[in-house]
């Protein structure tokens, strides 16, 4: 778990972990409004998702896959 994510329960089976943007543009070493550039500019970025009216967060599952792909196109690339 990437230190600080939120845990939210849904139903009995899944814990989904979220990060914020402050802790994405930690992970990445960049500022916050990059991360949302990101979501502007970059298609295969994940999207964000809107918990409640002024909490948005990412899933760190979806983050981690979007690394993974983007890793794999540099090794093929």
């Amino acid at each position: 778990m990437l230190k600080g994510a939120t845990v939210v329960s849904i139903g009995k089976l899944s814990n989904i972990e979220y990060v914020s943007d402050k802790e994405l543009a930690t992970r990445y070493g960049v500022v916050r409004q990059t991360i949302w550039r990101w979501v502007e500019s970059e298609p295969t970025f994940p999207r964000p998702i809107r918990l409640t009216p002024g909490c948005t967060r990412w899933s760190l599952q979806a983050i981690e896959e979007w690394e993974h792909g983007r890793a794999s196109m540099e090794k093929a690339g």
